[in-house]
């Protein structure tokens, strides 16, 4: 039987998501997420007075990280995720709100339910990982 080519499974997470425009517009629904809503006060604190830049290097990371193309990396090397973000005290509070954030973000982004599980397993991993305050709420 021939294979059906007009509908191919998508072979990463970043084309399953819908391709470059949809993550941007999934780090933009985050950002703006963090902007109005007061649960994410503190998370937004962390971010200074403009989250312009913020959004920039969150989308290019996003599209490499999902499978994509390599922004980040191009334009700054490896990620190095937890060395970035030493100067900023994350604690549980701050995990919980990136996550939350983002959760939220996905949800009104319509991306797939399963992908949207798988993420956030994966985001809650990296998230938890980048803690650098043990006991900080």
């Amino acid at each position: 039987m021939p294979e059906n080519t007009a509908n191919p499974s998508p072979q990463t997470p970043f084309e399953w998501a819908g391709g470059e425009a949809a993550v941007r517009a999934l780090v933009d629904r985050f950002y703006d997420l963090m902007d109005i809503e007061p649960e994410y006060a503190e998370l937004r604190a962390a971010h200074g007075n403009t989250l312009a830049d913020a959004r920039d290097k969150l989308h290019w990371f996003l599209c490499g990280w999902l499978g994509g193309p390599q922004h980040y990396t191009e334009r700054f090397g490896h990620p190095r995720l937890r060395m970035r973000h030493m100067p900023f005290a994350i604690g549980v509070r701050e995990r919980d709100q990136w996550l939350a954030c983002m959760d939220q973000a996905m949800q009104e982004t319509g991306l797939d339910p399963t992908l949207r599980e798988r993420l956030n397993h994966s985001f809650f991993q990296t998230a938890d990982w980048m803690r650098n305050q043990p006991g900080a709420q």
